[in-house]
């Protein structure tokens, strides 16, 4: 299936329906009074997540919702039929935003999540409704209200506990598939992963965690360059950060601080997640230049040093992103 992360839709909610004019016309009551029954609300346009659901696509074919509009009222003073609600179904994780102000609407981030972005409007009174002591005859009677509408866009922005990190070829896509059982495109060369990927992985029995593995960065990537900011919206909900450097890089410092400069660049707040530094594709050094990479600090912290394809050094990677959450879980209890 293809992946799509971002819509723009045009929502419209029915309109209430029209009041009724009305008198009881029964035998033996030549004079009956007002009996017209009010219209029926309009439908609106509710929008709700579905945990199954993992891309926008639908909403590339079909851009137009509208919801019926309600019914008009009746005599016997019966209430038109309202209109039926259009339900818009989207992953977990869809942010709504006003598309003409930019106005956040909503941030479906739980399942089962609903929000009317459109309602319908109300049904007008019919004449029964105008009926007073002084007026036993009103021949007056309300339109219905006009529904919502709205142009929005729909951003669908990954949940997943760990975000890997890392230039193209960087080894992301081996490393999830190996710790989990996604199974992205994988090959020697870079941009092989062109949308996020994700996969859970098992710590111990009934203990795992969701990973994504974004496509490759390059420097510039908060412009826009290498369809950056098209992926780098997908880690701002990840809790923590593992930044994955080729051991064969000739500057792996500069590579990290490359990387953290394109993440404070888009968004700040993701300097505050805790991070882990990993350099892959171990298995094609040698055991000097391997010693000499683990004397390397970052952030006061040694690298953990793996090879996927190998299985070097893949499991105490895991154990680091789980007890990382771990202690975020404890942080958020305690504060």
């Amino acid at each position: 299936m293809k992946f799509v992360d971002t819509a723009r839709i045009h929502v419209r909610a029915g309109d209430g329906g029209v009041g009724c004019v009305s008198f009881r016309r029964e035998k033996f009551v030549p004079k009956g009074g007002p009996d017209g029954g009010d219209g029926g609300r309009g439908g609106s346009v509710v929008v709700r997540t579905n945990r199954h659901l993992n891309t926008l696509l639908d909403f590339q074919y079909k851009r137009n919702y509208a919801a019926p509009r309600g019914e008009h009222g009746l005599g016997s003073t019966k209430t038109g039929k309202s209109g039926r609600d259009v339900p818009l179904e989207v992953p977990v994780g869809t942010l709504i935003r006003n598309a003409v102000t930019g106005e956040i609407i909503a941030d479906l981030a739980a399942e089962g999540e609903s929000l009317v972005v459109a309602r319908g409007g109300r049904g007008g009174r019919g004449n029964a409704a105008f009926a007073t002591s002084v007026n036993q005859a009103p021949r007056q009677y309300e339109l219905g209200e006009p529904g919502e509408e709205l142009e929005i866009e729909l951003e669908l922005k990954l949940l997943a506990d760990v975000g890997l990190v890392g230039f193209p070829n960087a080894g992301k896509s081996t490393l999830i598939s190996v710790i989990s059982a996604a199974r992205p495109k994988i090959a020697d060369y870079p941009f092989t992963t062109l949308v996020p990927n994700l996969g859970i992985v098992h710590v111990v029995e009934a203990k795992s965690f969701v990973v994504a593995d974004v496509p490759g960065l390059i420097q510039g990537a908060h412009h826009g360059k290498g369809l950056g900011t098209q992926f780098l919206r997908h880690i701002e909900r990840t809790r923590v950060l593992v930044f994955l450097i080729e051991a064969t890089s000739a500057r792996p410092k500069t590579d990290y601080r490359v990387l953290l400069d394109e993440l404070k660049h888009f968004n700040r707040d993701l300097l505050d997640k805790p991070r882990l530094v990993a350099f892959t594709k171990l298995d094609l050094l040698d055991e000097a230049a391997v010693r000499k990479l683990r004397k390397l600090t970052f952030d006061g912290a040694a690298p953990h040093c793996i090879s996927a394809v190998a299985g070097t050094g893949v499991r105490p990677l895991v154990m680091a992103m789980w007890r990382a959450l771990v202690r975020m879980d404890r942080t958020q209890e305690a504060s």
